[in-house]
């Protein structure tokens, strides 16, 4: 959605989740000729080379808990085994100019470093010099604490331009261009004027409690469920929650009473208009898996910020 919103068009997904899929076909409703896969891994390199000189920008983001750096072997073949082997496959064989890819802030440190370190290494055998910045959600009008590394590879010699510059931030591009519902309406018909994206920018947190009595006890000592937030702080950052317990509380100060966070302001905590939420629900995924999807999923607005400088390099045109 970020990405169309910045006049990208997406001509494929790899989805293995089939409730998210069932959320993605209801939300974009892709046109037949769409690409589509379900598992990465059975998708061999012949048909990968088919897509060669279509595609100019593969998204992805991929677990960093699967690597596993031992031996001698190093670059591209420490990767094997691993999500990010399958994207850096698909690269290899389509060589698009820019590969957008994404995760969580501990990429950087991962095996103090060498994880990320193999990742340049890959990018750098397949020709793709590399850059790298860490966003978070709260500095692009969602009241989210949501810290995610975003690598871009480009494909050596086609890049004139830094896409991040050092000196620029998430607040400064908040206030150069927020997202509006109206980018996307040629697309998405209801788009206008209908669910309007959270802008609202708050800078603390402020958590009042946990309803769990024995947290310490859950989830091998992890704080997070049961967790009770005042409304007016900004939310942490939402993971992928299976159901109620990881699901973050609001305490109201007029009521003093406790509730938690519905799906759809989950969704919303993610930058995403009413109405894609809408056509998920209306597409009968339940709200367990709602909520892990506003977990797993990526922030609207960050990516719209990334995507405007990966089409028109660090000055963005309107």
């Amino acid at each position: 959605l970020g990405m169309e919103m910045a006049r990208h068009t997406c001509i494929g997904h790899v989805e293995i989740d089939k409730f998210a899929n069932i959320s993605y076909q209801a939300i974009h409703q892709p046109k037949k000729e769409e690409f589509y896969a379900e598992d990465i891994t059975k998708i061999t390199n012949e048909t990968w080379k088919g897509l060669a000189g279509t595609v100019d920008i593969i998204c992805a983001g991929f677990p960093c808990q699967s690597f596993s750096i031992s031996g001698k072997r190093q670059g591209f073949n420490d990767t094997r085994g691993t999500m990010f082997f399958e994207v850096a496959r698909a690269a290899k064989q389509i060589k698009p100019r820019f590969l957008f890819l994404e995760n969580v802030k501990g990429l950087l440190s991962h095996k103090s470093g060498r994880t990320f370190a193999v990742i340049l290494g890959t990018l750098d055998e397949l020709g793709y010099d590399a850059q790298w910045r860490v966003l978070n959600s709260k500095d692009f009008g969602v009241p989210q604490n949501r810290e995610r590394v975003f690598l871009i590879g480009c494909l050596r010699g086609t890049c004139p331009r830094e896409i991040f510059s050092f000196g620029d931030s998430g607040s400064e591009a908040e206030k150069e261009h927020k997202p509006a519902t109206n980018a996307i309406a040629t697309r998405y018909g209801n788009a206008l004027g209908s669910g309007s994206y959270i802008i609202e920018n708050r800078k603390t947190i402020i958590q009042v409690g946990n309803i769990n009595p024995k947290k310490e006890e859950l989830f091998d000592g992890n704080p997070q469920p049961g967790r009770v937030y005042v409304a007016d702080g900004i939310s942490p950052c939402l993971n992928a929650m299976t159901g109620g317990n990881r699901i973050p509380y609001i305490i109201s100060k007029a009521t003093e009473s406790i509730r938690r966070l519905t799906p759809c302001e989950c969704w919303r905590l993610q930058g995403f208009p009413d109405w894609a939420f809408d056509r998920a629900k209306a597409a009968g995924v339940s709200d367990t898996q709602l909520y892990k999807q506003a977990g797993n999923s990526v922030t609207v607005p960050v990516i719209y910020w990334v995507a405007r400088r990966l089409r028109w390099g660090t000055q963005p045109k309107n």
